[in-house]
């Protein structure tokens, strides 16, 4: 097992928690949005201290090396991140039917 190391969320993966947790709240109630927040914080628990765990699938599908994926369980939305030298670096958080490649494209402009 990995030493732990932090995982420090880019401000885009802050956002899209933010999001994620406000539209459950409105939609589906403040319970979920509750249990969301436990499993997002289960699968960065996770990704800290396993972060060669996650699935390199879409790092290699959108030729990004290093970028990994770990769900957050009960949800539709994946983690992605890439290991750090001394962190985790959490890039986003997205529902699984989102479009990667345009996410991917749309990052490497900003």
């Amino acid at each position: 097992m990995d030493a732990t190391r932090p995982v420090v969320p880019r401000r885009a993966a802050g956002r899209d928690v933010e999001e994620i947790v406000d539209y459950l709240a409105r939609e589906a109630g403040l319970d979920t949005a509750l249990r969301f927040i436990e499993a997002f914080e289960e699968a960065c628990d996770h990704i800290s201290t396993n972060p060669a765990a996650g699935s390199p699938r879409f790092g290699w599908e959108l030729d990004r090396p290093g970028l990994r994926t770990w769900p957050v369980k009960g949800f539709g939305y994946l983690a992605f991140y890439a290991e750090g030298r001394d962190h985790i670096d959490l890039w986003r958080v997205l529902h699984m039917a989102r479009d990667f490649p345009t996410w991917v494209r749309d990052e490497l402009l900003d």
